[in-house]
């Protein structure tokens, strides 16, 4: 790794990704800008990703390679890339997703012109396994607002979190809580970093997110790709398992007992609770999460039930635990 600071530093988060991890790093080192490090944080991967990973290390001195001793969930091998890095400005990579060349350019460009803008991306859209043309990704949100309680209200929106992979400003990053270990964790994520600054999204599609089976959204959130705006008022039929994504976050939390929307909603107040803006923003918050979530208080009650049935489940085992042995 040279001495020099690099502007930008890549975090590679991934697990067993030896299908696409080689296009993915040939799409981040045919990029124009190249002031960048590429920091690849192996998840005690099983497959051949280590190899080809230090392959790459080898050939090139901006990639540097780590390897976790065991898995540590999802959100901690997020958050465990950006702590590693050291550049100006931040940018998180999937492991199967691709970007034009051109990409990181247009969105340092962006933040280097405007200090007002912490976070740029691109319009989206969605590839196959082999890299072909799925379907444009449609939700289009105001999250440029100048004013932060209605980025606040834009964020809210139920989407995709693809800003996640822009370019986001180091400094703005440190000033948000990490990515935490539950279901929607990336959209409170990104709800956080909104409060902090404006995000711009650059009118041309340059980001490429791959679909295919192994992805977590395939598993927990097999619908997705009709989760767009045209189909707003059908959305609430759409919604993710943020049961299997809790763990998925947080690997720690299997065979828990846990509370997944009473945790999203509790994550919402904290948010506003912990924000820096007046008092009058913060009421207009208020209002913000009573009309977004309106509709879905079925989800808590669905969590509370859940909650009765396996304490129920747990009582009649351990009843027949102590049950005498009839000889």
């Amino acid at each position: 790794m040279s001495s020099n600071q690099p502007r930008l530093s890549i975090g590679l988060p991934v697990y067993n990704g030896e299908k696409f991890i080689k296009e993915a790093i040939d799409s981040l080192l045919a990029q124009t800008f190249e002031d960048f490090e590429l920091i690849i944080s192996d998840n005690a991967s099983t497959d051949k990703t280590e190899e080809i990973c230090r392959a790459y290390a080898e050939q090139d001195q901006r990639i540097c390679y780590y390897r976790n001793d065991n898995n540590i969930g999802c959100a901690r091998n997020f958050n465990q890339v950006f702590k590693l890095s050291s550049g100006k400005y931040f940018k998180w990579a999937a492991y199967d997703d691709l970007h034009a060349p051109d990409f990181i350019k247009k969105c340092v460009n962006v933040l280097d012109q405007d200090p007002t803008i912490i976070l740029c991306h691109s319009q989206t859209y969605f590839i196959d396994e082999k890299g072909s043309f799925l379907q444009n990704y449609d939700i289009k949100l105001k999250a440029d607002a100048l004013k932060p309680h209605e980025r606040f209200h834009e964020l809210l929106t139920k989407h995709l979190c693809y800003q996640c992979y822009g370019v986001i400003r180091a400094s703005a990053l440190r000033m948000t809580p990490p990515m935490g270990g539950y279901g929607n964790a990336d959209g409170i994520f990104l709800l956080r970093l909104g409060m902090l600054g404006r995000f711009y999204e650059i009118p041309e599609y340059l980001f490429f997110a791959r679909s295919h089976p192994q992805q977590s959204m395939s598993m927990y959130f097999p619908n997705y790709l009709l989760f767009t705006n045209n189909i707003k008022k059908q959305s609430l039929n759409l919604l993710p398992d943020f049961y299997a994504y809790a763990v998925w976050f947080d690997s720690a939390k299997k065979g828990q007992i846990l509370l997944p929307h009473w945790r999203i909603f509790w994550e919402y107040l904290l948010s506003i609770w912990r924000s820096r803006l007046s008092f009058y923003e913060q009421l207009c918050c208020y209002r913000s999460l009573h009309q977004q979530l309106k509709g879905t208080e079925y989800l808590l009650l669905k969590d509370l039930l859940m909650l009765v049935l396996k304490l129920w489940q747990g009582w009649q085992a351990a009843s027949i635990k102590k049950q005498p042995v009839r000889l």
